[in-house]
């Protein structure tokens, strides 16, 4: 027969595991949610040093443009070139954009299945 006091301490003892569990999870959604802003925080401002007033942050923003292909990016980077007074940046935008043209328009082949 178990006694009160028995009894107890495996109630405080099981209480005690499942605050721990639930601070665990906690934290681990905290983690991620903290993980997601940071990511959307960078793709902003890389999106935003394309237009920086240092043309290393403009280059840097380009690589970054050509190593993560989205739609969105197409305009931008059109408006970019327009912008850009730099040859050797318009030069790198160029071949970005024709780079991300390309990537875009071969899933779009492959999402639809017809190559025409």
């Amino acid at each position: 027969m178990t006694t009160r006091i028995e009894y107890e301490d495996a109630d405080r003892r099981s209480a005690t595991g499942w605050k721990i569990a639930a601070a665990a999870l906690l934290g681990a959604a905290a983690a991620v949610g903290l993980g997601i802003y940071l990511a959307r925080d960078q793709m902003r401002r890389h999106r935003r040093e394309l237009f920086s007033p240092h043309p290393l942050r403009r280059l840097a923003a380009l690589g970054y443009l050509k190593s993560h292909p989205s739609v969105d990016d197409l305009p931008l980077l059109r408006d970019y070139l327009a912008w850009e007074e730099r040859t050797l940046l318009r030069k790198r935008a160029t071949a970005v954009l024709e780079s991300l043209e390309s990537v875009l328009a071969s899933d779009e082949v492959l999402e639809s299945g017809d190559p025409h």
